[in-house]
C-alpha cells in the first residue's frame, strides 16, 4: 500500500491510495489540472485512476470530481444523498456508483469499509481502506466534529492514518473570524482541534501503527509546526515512534509506503503494555 497527501485544507483536499494495480483517489477538491499536476508529480498518471471516492459535498473535497471523471474515465463513488447535493458539477457522462455509508463494497485490488462521521454535511464518512494482497489498512478521518465509537471501531486496527487536526482552540479564540463561525468550527459538527486530534491518535496507537498524517489544517487558526507539536509530543509520551507529518495545502506529501515505514521505524515490535 502506496498513499500520498495531495493537498489538503479548506481550498482543497485529495487523497491518492495505490494498492496493487488499483490507484483510489479519496476526494478530489482540486480543479481536474491541479490534480492531475499533483499526480504528476508523484508520479502517478492520472489516466491510471480507477476511481474517486468522495467523502462528503463540501467543495473542497469535490470541486474537481466531474471534470476529472470527464477528462480520464474514472468512476465516482459517493452516497446518494452526497450524489444529490453534487448534481451541478456532474454532466451525466460520468460514471457514478453510489454507495451505502453503512455498507463495504471493493473497487479493484482494495476493500473499502465506510462509515458515518459527525460534520455539517449532507452525508458525510470517512473511511477504512485495505490492501487485499497485503492486509495493510488506511484509516483516513476528516471533516468530524468528534470522534465517534464507530469511528474509533474502524480505525483502531490501521497501519496508517490520515487524521484531521484543524485547529488549535486558542488560535481560534482569537482568530479573525465571526463568533457564529468559531462556534460552528469548534461544535460536535465541526473540526477537531489539534488536542482533540493528539487524544485520538493516542487512543488508536497500536503495535502495527507506521504512520500518522495529520490533515486539513486551517490556514488561519493552525500552524504546521503546532499541529505536529502537540500531537506529537503526545504520541511520544506514549511511547509511539513511527512516523508523523503534516499534509500542506499547496503540495503532495511524498508516496509513501507504508510497509516501508512500518519496517524503518520498527513498529512490528513495539510493545505499550
Amino acid at each position: 500500500m502506496k498513499v500520498a497527501v495531495l493537498g489538503s485544507g479548506s481550498r482543497g483536499n485529495a487523497t491518492l491510495v495505490w494498492c496493487g494495480n488499483t490507484r483510489l483517489l479519496v476526494d478530489a477538491g482540486f480543479s481536474a489540472r491541479d490534480l492531475a499536476r499533483r499526480l504528476l508529480s508523484v508520479d502517478v498518471e492520472p489516466d491510471s485512476i480507477d476511481g474517486i471516492i468522495v467523502t462528503h459535498d463540501h467543495g473542497d473535497h469535490t470541486k474537481g470530481i466531474g471534470v476529472f471523471a470527464r477528462r480520464h474515465g474514472s468512476p465516482i463513488y459517493m452516497t446518494s444523498s452526497t450524489h444529490s447535493v453534487c448534481f451541478q458539477l456532474l454532466r451525466g457522462k460520468e460514471t457514478v456508483v453510489k454507495y451505502d455509508p453503512a455498507e463495504t463494497f471493493t473497487v479493484g485490488d482494495i476493500y473499502v469499509e465506510p462509515f458515518v462521521t459527525i460534520h455539517d454535511a449532507a452525508d458525510p464518512v470517512g473511511l477504512a481502506l485495505t490492501d487485499e494482497s497485503s492486509g495493510s489498512r488506511l484509516g483516513i478521518a476528516t471533516d468530524l466534529g468528534r470522534p465517534t465509537t464507530q469511528l474509533r471501531q474502524k480505525l483502531s486496527a490501521c497501519d496508517f492514518l490520515i487524521l484531521e487536526a484543524n485547529h488549535d482552540e486558542l488560535m481560534l479564540h482569537n482568530g479573525p473570524y465571526p463568533a457564529s463561525v468559531r462556534e460552528r468550527i469548534a461544535s460536535s459538527h465541526g473540526h477537531l482541534s489539534n488536542q482533540a486530534a493528539a487524544r485520538l491518535a493516542t487512543e488508536l496507537m497500536h503495535p502495527r501503527l507506521a504512520g500518522i498524517v495529520l490533515a486539513h489544517l486551517s490556514s488561519e487558526c493552525n500552524r504546521p509546526d503546532l499541529a505536529r507539536s502537540v500531537v506529537g509530543d503526545a504520541l511520544e509520551k506514549a511511547g509511539w515512534k513511527g512516523h508523523l507529518e503534516v499534509a500542506l495545502q499547496d503540495q503532495s506529501t511524498a508516496l509513501l509506503d507504508v510497509e516501508d515505514l512500518r519496517v524503518r521505524s520498527g513498529t512490528r515490535q513495539l510493545s505499550f503494555l
